[in-house]
C-alpha cells in the first residue's frame, strides 16, 4: 500500500463494517470528528485520557482565544446543536478558554449521541493492526486496527476498530527548555520551579508568583499572554518581576500588526511591546540554556550560552512557554509518513511550514494531505502540525470533515476542502521558540 493508493478501505470488509472509528481525544477536534461521523451515520467511539471533556483546553481556560465564536465552532457540531436548541454565543466576540468549553464542548458531548460514545479517564498507549506489527504488509489495509488502553485504575484493555482518528493533541508534550531539543539537564533538580505555559497567574496559581521573580521561557503567544499577566501580578503585589528569556536575537515574535484580523492578538502584541519599553518587563535575548541547577536560598540556576559566552541567570519560577511537540511513542507500529524537520504529515508540512506561513495563510487541506501509508489512519488537529505552531481551530475541523467523508467513501465531498480563514499575522517565525496558536487563535 502506498501514499498514492487513497481509495477508501475501511468498509471492503464485513466484519470492518461493523466496527467502530476509534477516537484519540475529546478536545474540539476529536468532539467535531465525532459530529461529523455522526450526521454519516458512521459508528464512533471517542477515547479521552483526561476526567472530563477538553481537558487540556480546560488547563487553559483563564486565557482568551484570539478568533471569535462565529470561527470556533465545527459546521457539523453546530447543526447538531441547533438541532437540540443550543445557539451560536456573540459571534463577533472571542471567548475565554472556559467559556469555549462550557458553553460549547460540554453541551456537544453532553448530547445523548455523542455521550454514549465517550470513555473518559482511558489513555491510549499504544495503536497496532491485529495480529500484525509495522512489518506485515499482505491484508493489512482489511485488517482491524487493536486500540490499547489504560485505564484510570491501571487496567490495560484492548479494542478493534475499522479506522483510527488521533486528535489528541500536543499540550501535554512541551517542547524542552534545552536549546538542544533534548530534556533539560538537570531538570529532576528543579522540577518543582518550572511550570507549563499558560499557568493561571492572577488566579489560582497567583500565590506561586506573587512577589517572586518568574522568567518565561519562549516567544509566541503563551508566553505573551503570561507576560502581561506577570506584569500585571508586578502592578500588584510588591517584589514580583519578570524576565523573558529568547532564544533569538530579537524579542518580539507576536503580531502587534494593524492588518491582522484578529484583533485581539494585535492587541497582545501591542502590550508586549510598550511592557517592554516601559522596562516592565527586562529581555534577556540570544540566551541558549543547556543546563539548570539549584542556586543559593533555592532559587533557579539557568545555564546557557549567550553571544558566545557561558551565562548563569538566576530566578525563582520558570515558565515553559517553549511550544509544543506531538508524542508518538504510541504509535510506534503505526506506518507514518512524517516531515523529517516539523514533523507533520510530509505532504502538510510544507503548507504549514511557520517560517512562511501564519494561522490564516495556511491553505485549505484535507484526507489527501493527512494520509499515511497506513490506510484508514489520520493524525488531525495540533497534533498534525507537529511542531508547527500555526493552527486555527477551524483548520482542524475542516480536517476531520474532510476525514469522515473519506470514511463514508464520499470522495467527491472529501477532496472538496475549503476554508476562509482570517488575514492573520505571524504566529511565530522560529520553529525552536514557538509557542501553540492552537491555545490562544
Amino acid at each position: 500500500m502506498t501514499l498514492l493508493d487513497l481509495t477508501p478501505r475501511v468498509a471492503e470488509s464485513d466484519r470492518l463494517a461493523t466496527l467502530p472509528v476509534a477516537i484519540i481525544g475529546a478536545g474540539p477536534i476529536g468532539l467535531a470528528a465525532a459530529a461529523n461521523l455522526l450526521e454519516r451515520g458512521i459508528e464512533f467511539t471517542v477515547l479521552e485520557s483526561g476526567s472530563e471533556v477538553a481537558a487540556s483546553v480546560r488547563a487553559w481556560g483563564h486565557t482568551r482565544l484570539f478568533s471569535p465564536w462565529k470561527h470556533l465552532v465545527d459546521p457539523a457540531s453546530r447543526r447538531l446543536l441547533e438541532a437540540h436548541g443550543w445557539t451560536l454565543p456573540s459571534p463577533e466576540r472571542a471567548p475565554m478558554g472556559a467559556e469555549l468549553v462550557e458553553q460549547y464542548l460540554v453541551p456537544l458531548a453532553a448530547l445523548d449521541e455523542i455521550a454514549s460514545r465517550v470513555r473518559l479517564g482511558v489513555t491510549v498507549v499504544g495503536v497496532t493492526r491485529e495480529g500484525m506489527d509495522r512489518t506485515r504488509t499482505r491484508g493489512r489495509a482489511t485488517t482491524p486496527f487493536v486500540v490499547r488502553t489504560r485505564t484510570a485504575d491501571a487496567r490495560i484493555e484492548e479494542f478493534t476498530a475499522r479506522a483510527v482518528i488521533d486528535a489528541s493533541g500536543t499540550y501535554l508534550s512541551p517542547n524542552s527548555l534545552s536549546s538542544t531539543g533534548l530534556e533539560l539537564l538537570g531538570l529532576a533538580d528543579i522540577a518543582d520551579a518550572v511550570t507549563p505555559a499558560l499557568p493561571d497567574v492572577l488566579g489560582g496559581d497567583r500565590s506561586r508568583f506573587a512577589g517572586r521573580h518568574t522568567t518565561v521561557v519562549g516567544a509566541g503567544h503563551s508566553a505573551a499572554n503570561t507576560l502581561l499577566a506577570l506584569v500585571e501580578l508586578a502592578r500588584q503585589e510588591p517584589h514580583t518581576s519578570v524576565t523573558w528569556l529568547i532564544r533569538n536575537a530579537q524579542a518580539v515574535r507576536v503580531s502587534s500588526s494593524a492588518d491582522d484580523e484578529l484583533a485581539d492578538r494585535a492587541r497582545l502584541g501591542s502590550r508586549v511591546d510598550q511592557a517592554v519599553v516601559d522596562g516592565r518587563i527586562h529581555v534577556l535575548d540570544g540566551f541558549e540554556i543547556i543546563r539548570a541547577r539549584r542556586a543559593a536560598g533555592g532559587r533557579v540556576a539557568l545555564v546557557g550560552h549567550r553571544h558566545g559566552d557561558v551565562t548563569t541567570h538566576a530566578t525563582d519560577v520558570v515558565v515553559n512557554a517553549t511550544g509544543f511537540r506531538p508524542d508518538l511513542s504510541m504509535l510506534r507500529e503505526m506506518r507514518l509518513d512524517l516531515d523529517e524537520i516539523v514533523e507533520a504529515p510530509r505532504r502538510l508540512a510544507p503548507l504549514i511550514d511557520p517560517n512562511v506561513h501564519s494561522c490564516g495563510t495556511v491553505e485549505p487541506h484535507g484526507f489527501r494531505e493527512l494520509a499515511h501509508p497506513e490506510q484508514g489512519f489520520f493524525i488531525v488537529g495540533m497534533k498534525s502540525y507537529g511542531r508547527a505552531p500555526t493552527f486555527l481551530l477551524a483548520t482542524g475541523y475542516e480536517q476531520v470533515r474532510s476525514v469522515t467523508a473519506w470514511l463514508a467513501g464520499d470522495m467527491a465531498s472529501a477532496s472538496q476542502v475549503q476554508l476562509v480563514l482570517p488575514a492573520t499575522g505571524v504566529c511565530s517565525t522560529d520553529l525552536d521558540d514557538g509557542s501553540g496558536c492552537c491555545s490562544s487563535c
